[in-house]
């Protein structure tokens, strides 16, 4: 190989190592599919594209396609004079791409959403955001999934079914200003893509659709929500104990089977705690 060849080559190939991990092999992230959900769920508004206010959290590669975990970190605190009122959490590589819409209230402390979603294809996650003046941020990272929709159930259907609707609610202090909360849902989550290895024939989508909770009376968070959620979906989520009462969540799934889950929560107790 000719001498200026072999610099070139250098060159280019320092070059590459010095770029952020993955960087290199990168797709534009102003897909077809953003560029649409632009037009059709924002309107055509102008998003600032910054992770001031939102900042997704998603792993380079997956472990396991079906279950990969995502949060959304909310960078400012929930105030009545400024807060994020609602989050999105867009893949554009899934059949549907807007995989959660939840409305927020101040009252939750912070806008911080962790849970598991499956991922199609190697994709562009968003997390949208928006604040209570009325403004747009999003926040994308692109993660390396794939065939997380269509894989089959992770345990026996009729056991699944059996445990249909059980749900577990467990708060914990982060000896901070708010408290978690962690929401676990028994419930298949088929999305119509699952293929019965015996029968060979497609299993109906039957998925959670909605997740609302409140505290003390008053509604904390509502999750309008769909099949890219995982098998056993999770939904973790902050909100300020500042008083003795109850946390009840209710999910509700695309065959209108409700389910609902309260906890007995001390502010006092959990107040002194910090």
């Amino acid at each position: 190989m000719p001498l200026n060849s072999l610099r070139a080559l250098l060159c280019t190939c320092a070059a590459l190592w010095l770029l952020p991990a993955g960087a290199a092999d990168e797709p534009s992230s102003d897909t077809e599919v953003w560029q649409g959900v632009r037009a059709t769920v924002f309107a055509g508004r102008e998003i600032v594209e910054s992770n001031e206010v939102i900042e997704i959290e998603a792993p380079f590669r997956a472990e396991d396609a079906a279950v990969v975990p995502v949060a959304l970190r909310a960078r400012i605190d929930q105030t009545p004079q400024r807060h994020i009122r609602k989050l999105w959490l867009i893949i554009d590589g899934n059949p549907t791409p807007v995989a959660a819409a939840i409305t927020l209230s101040p009252e939750a402390g912070r806008a911080d959403i962790e849970t598991r979603v499956r991922v199609e294809q190697y994709t562009w996650m968003r997390a949208v955001a928006e604040t209570s003046d009325g403004k747009l941020h999003a926040s994308s990272k692109f993660v390396r999934a794939s065939g997380g929709c269509s894989a089959p159930a992770g345990k026996d259907f009729e056991e699944a079914m059996a445990r249909l609707g059980r749900l577990k609610l467990k708060v914990e202090n982060d000896a901070g200003s708010a408290a978690a909360a962690t929401l676990m849902v028994s419930h298949p989550n088929l999305n119509g893509m699952q293929m019965d290895q015996v029968t060979r024939h497609f299993t109906p989508a039957h998925f959670v659709r909605r997740i609302e909770v409140s505290y003390a009376g008053r509604t904390l968070l509502t999750a309008d929500v769909d099949f890219a959620l995982s098998e056993n979906p999770q939904l973790r989520f902050q909100f300020k104990p500042q008083e003795g009462g109850e946390l009840q969540a209710k999910v509700i799934d695309s065959k209108d089977l409700s389910f609902t889950q309260t906890v007995a929560v001390k502010g006092g107790a959990l107040a002194r705690s910090k």
